[in-house]
């Protein structure tokens, strides 16, 4: 099975990127999106062979994921947890018969790490939304989760240390999460590999000099850590300020 998660930065704006190539060429099972940034109705473009599932944000043009995938889902469930996280279309759960996917738009901290309380209430509960599901079956979680986890999950450790995505207690809380039973999928396969990267700011050419964030992932329950056959970063793939990243699992 072959699992693709982009955020794509506003899908319509993608769309006319070469959005639709890409899924052609890459021809996976599922997709998933982040940043969709539209209504259900605004998703218009034609894509054959795949459901659609979309949760949008109650702002309209912010935020907002989607999945598209190839075999119906057993179930789907948008959001989770409280209503303080129901209302920025950042999560969607379908269900397979070997897993659970978890598509995924982290909340940013922003500037001054003024959404940073949040940002810790959404991890906790998050992790336990997981640790549940994780109970019936296995998960793959995956998306645009604002944050590097390591020093090597980014260029410049040390100039962007405190600043959003990149604070100790955020990535403190994806090592809570690992530790509480998953695996970075890419780390687990490649390593201490560096300079691999799914995000590049779009001033200073950070791009053209890879000048990045490995901030998209996808973690997968341990006990399918021995079905990944295959994870990597889509880093040749335009069209946002994210690349693709990609997971290949045996189920």
């Amino acid at each position: 099975m072959k699992l693709v998660s982009w955020n794509v930065n506003g899908l319509r704006a993608a769309l006319g990127k070469g959005f639709l190539d890409y899924v052609a060429a890459e021809d996976p099972d599922v997709i998933c999106l982040q940043e969709t940034k539209l209504q259900p109705e605004q998703a218009v473009f034609d894509l054959p062979g795949y459901h659609r599932y979309f949760n949008s944000a109650d702002k309209k043009g912010y935020s907002g994921t989607a999945i598209l995938t190839k075999t119906e889902p057993l179930s789907v469930t948008y959001d989770f947890g409280d209503d303080m996280h129901r209302h920025e279309g950042r999560i969607i759960t379908a269900e397979y018969p070997a897993f659970y996917l978890v598509c995924c738009y982290t909340p940013n901290s922003q500037d001054g790490l003024k959404r940073l309380p949040y940002r810790m209430q959404w991890e906790d509960d998050l992790r336990a939304y997981l640790r549940e599901l994780d109970g019936k079956k296995p998960v793959v979680y995956c998306g645009d989760l604002n944050v590097a986890h390591r020093e090597i999950d980014l260029k410049n450790p040390k100039t962007n240390r405190q600043n959003p995505g990149f604070s100790d207690q955020e990535r403190e809380k994806m090592s809570v999460l690992l530790d509480a039973g998953f695996v970075d999928t890419f780390r687990y396969l490649h390593g201490d590999v560096t300079d691999r990267y799914s995000w590049w700011s779009y001033r200073f050419h950070a791009r053209d000099k890879n000048v990045g964030w490995r901030i998209d992932y996808f973690i997968v329950s341990q006990r399918l850590k021995d079905k990944v056959k295959a994870a990597d970063i889509r880093d040749n793939i335009f069209g946002s300020d994210h690349c693709p990243v990609y997971l290949e699992l045996e189920v």
